[in-house]
Parts: structure tokens; C-alpha cells; sequence
């Protein structure tokens, strides 16, 4: 008894150490979603044919996203939540930059009675950070370019025209 009572910092550090060391393994799957690597959600992607949730804005969206996911910000996803009905019963793999959004989210298709939701952890920056693709939109800037590339063509014909 007298350890205890001359070592009560120490085991009190000791005890909240263990406490820290196993908190990560609490939230793995707090809520019932469960939580998942960059490397587990491929495996989601490829082997389930997941349905893929961005709940970032429309900005960051544009600046690089999951192949395949579908944007619909956070703030609306709830007044948007039908249009997601159709995979009510499907596996839905859900994404934000850091996966605090996205834990959010995956809270409110739960609430929806979404049954196979997952929530990437870390977000797309695990994602970049464990170096898989995204895609961004640069297929908009070609259309743009197609556009320039058209309209100077089409001002070149013009030209022959009065040439001619």
C-alpha cells in the first residue's frame, strides 16, 4: 500500500498512458463505421464496387477527387439525401479532406438507415499520402481550349472568306 501511495503520479501516468495507446482501436469503428486505411478502401472500391462520397466543398472537389465519386458538400447532404437513396443498400465509402467531415456524414446516412457505410480515415490527404490517383478537372480546361481552338479556327475561315 505504501507503493501506491508514494508512486500515485506514476501509476496514475502509467494507466493514462494505456488509455492513449488504445483510444485509436475505440474509434476504428465509433458509431458502427467502421473506419478504413487508404489501402483497405481500394480493396472497398475494387472488390465492392463501392460507392464513392465526397463531402468536400466544390472547390476543393475540383482540385483532385477519388476516381468515380460524387460531390455533394456536407452543409447540403442532408437536403440532398434522396438523391442518394439508391445506394441505401450498397457499400458507400465516404471522403473529405482530413475525415472530419466525413465522419459526420457518415453519421447522417446512418441516420438515414444506410447500411454499409465506411469513412476513409485521414481523408484524401491519406489518400495523396500514400500516393494513390485522383483525378482533377482538367478535362474542363480542354473543353475550354477546345472552345479558344475553335473560335480562332472559326475566325481564320473568316478570313479565307474575305480573301477569296
Amino acid at each position: 500500500m505504501e507503493f501506491f501511495k508514494s508512486n500515485i503520479l506514476l501509476i496514475g501516468l502509467a494507466i493514462g498512458s494505456g488509455f492513449m495507446l488504445l483510444l485509436p482501436s475505440f474509434r476504428k469503428s465509433a458509431g458502427g463505421v467502421p473506419n478504413l486505411s487508404p489501402a483497405e478502401a481500394v480493396t472497398l472500391i475494387n472488390r465492392s464496387n463501392a460507392f464513392v462520397l465526397d463531402v468536400r466543398d466544390e472547390a476543393e472537389f475540383a482540385s483532385g477527387h477519388i476516381a468515380d465519386a460524387t460531390n455533394i458538400p456536407l452543409a447540403s447532404l442532408e437536403a440532398r439525401i434522396g438523391e442518394l437513396k439508391k445506394y441505401q443498400n450498397k457499400t458507400v465509402l465516404v471522403n473529405c479532406q482530413k475525415g472530419m467531415r466525413s465522419a459526420k456524414a457518415c453519421d447522417i446516412l446512418r441516420k438515414a438507415e444506410f447500411t454499409q457505410v465506411n469513412n476513409l480515415q485521414g481523408g484524401l490527404s491519406a489518400w495523396l499520402e500514400a500516393k494513390l490517383p485522383v483525378v482533377t478537372k482538367a478535362v474542363a480546361k480542354k473543353s475550354t481550349v477546345s472552345k479558344a481552338a475553335s473560335s480562332k479556327k472559326a475566325a481564320n475561315d473568316d478570313t479565307e472568306k474575305e480573301v477569296s
